[in-house]
């Protein structure tokens, strides 16, 4: 959530920010309703004030009439406080809903484009294997490999389902193990197992409420929300709180699952496993001191670990950095690695690491006092998938096929699978 006090002295700059962003959102209503806001404070504070200034005096007044009419006055003086107060908190509630729905401000470096097709490919990294045979798409080696059951997956659950078996179901885990280890034994991050199920306001407090609730699965019962990340429940893990001088920055890590409804074109990406319901993650969040040259250094680091993984698993990839256009509502800089899939023909999302800014904290209300006498600041955070299940699977199954259909494990995973080096 962008500071009031900001959009109230730089609406014109935030309105060119929209403007860059290609996008809509109710800065004339949080104008007006903050207008209204104090404005009403106004009227009660004058209001308060001769209620305390009168009651004081009542006492002192001889003439019984005139105390009376006195006591009157404050009465209905009081009536009209209380509506006002009523007044006050209608406008505030809508104040606060409008100011949900203005997205971040995009960092200066961000390249300004309309869209998706403006993104700007940084850098690559490896290069893509030459084949001597046709390779094959993922869901042409897995159904021969057994290891996904699409069928399955449909009948238990619907489209956009599947079942994991056998050595696929094993390549899955030693992959999630493998990248947590990593993280933590050498990028310095702290694992924790969220809840699946969060409430209302901690969606709220990572930008995906108020916007994005068609995308969310909600058990209305309950008031719980399936989580579309791990960002939601550990961003979520300081909120209202203020974070004593000295505990930044923290590093977590944590393997969830996710769960979106996916709201892709008919017949788009409907083949395999890569745009599906429920999938698997290692999500890395950081929360640092507000420091926004600091921030996107932190950025850099961050994208590192993730790349790390692509590196390690020796695939190749690209990273792509977000045009304004294309930009994620909470995020003020956002790059993408994306992994080549030579058997779909196509380059694969696999992570995207954002930097906020104090966009997620003060939606959250996640505070850190510098030092022990210090006015608590709110922090700033960060996040990027490292990385994100099935795409990496899907990359590894189409990069490590051979001739005879069956699927080299990579070295950094035999580890974790018992020794196994190929999947027939």
């Amino acid at each position: 959530m962008l500071d009031i006090n900001f959009i109230r002295e730089h609406p014109d700059e935030v309105r060119e920010a929209l403007k860059k962003l290609n996008t809509e959102a109710p800065l004339d209503k949080v104008l007006q309703k903050d207008a209204e806001r104090r404005e009403i404070l106004h009227e009660l504070e004058a209001l308060r004030a001769k209620r305390n200034s009168v009651s004081k005096e009542i006492p002192k007044i001889k003439d019984k009439a005139k105390r009376e009419e006195t006591i009157a006055e404050m009465r209905r003086v009081g009536a009209e406080i209380k509506e006002l107060e009523e007044r006050l908190r209608q406008v505030e509630a809508e104040l606060k809903d409008a100011l949900l729905r203005i997205p971040n401000m995009p960092h200066p470096s961000v390249p300004v484009g309309k869209d998706e097709s403006e993104n700007v490919v940084v850098r690559h990294w490896g290069e893509p294997r030459k084949f001597d045979f046709e390779p094959l798409p993922h869901w042409d080696l897995a159904e021969t490999l057994d290891i996904i059951d699409f069928k399955r997956g449909v009948k238990l659950s619907g489209s956009r389902f599947y079942v994991l078996k056998g050595l696929g179901a094993r390549l899955q885990r030693a992959l999630i193990n493998w990248m947590l280890d990593l993280h933590i034994k050498e990028h310095g991050y702290t694992e924790v197992y969220p809840p699946y199920l969060v409430k209302s306001d901690v969606l709220v407090g990572t930008g995906n409420l108020p916007k994005f609730a068609d995308n969310l699965y909600h058990d209305a019962e309950e008031d719980l929300w399936l989580i579309p990340t791990a960002e939601v429940p550990v961003t979520n893990l300081y909120r209202e709180e203020i974070l004593p001088p000295g505990s930044l920055p923290i590093y977590h890590v944590a393997y969830t699952a996710c769960f979106r409804r996916e709201k892709a074109a008919a017949g788009k990406d409907t083949r395999g496993i890569k745009r599906v319901h429920q999938f698997d993650k290692v999500e890395l969040v950081k929360f640092i001191e507000p420091d926004e040259e600091k921030g996107i250094q932190e950025l850099m680091s961050l994208l590192d670990n993730a790349e790390e993984v692509a590196r390690r698993l020796n695939i190749p990839y690209r990273i792509v950095q977000m045009c304004t256009g294309d930009l994620s509502f909470v995020a003020k800089i956002k790059y993408d690695i994306e992994m080549w899939a030579p058997g779909s023909g196509e380059w694969l999302e696999v992570s995207s690491c954002s930097y906020f800014g104090d966009f997620q904290a003060r939606r959250a209300n996640i505070r850190y006092r510098p030092s022990p006498e210090a006015k608590p600041q709110f922090v700033h955070t960060l996040n990027g998938s490292g990385l994100a299940l099935p795409r990496v699977m899907i990359a590894i199954l189409e990069n490590y096929q051979q001739p005879d259909g069956s699927v080299v494990v990579p070295e950094v995973l035999r580890p974790y699978m018992d020794g196994i080096e190929v999947i027939r």
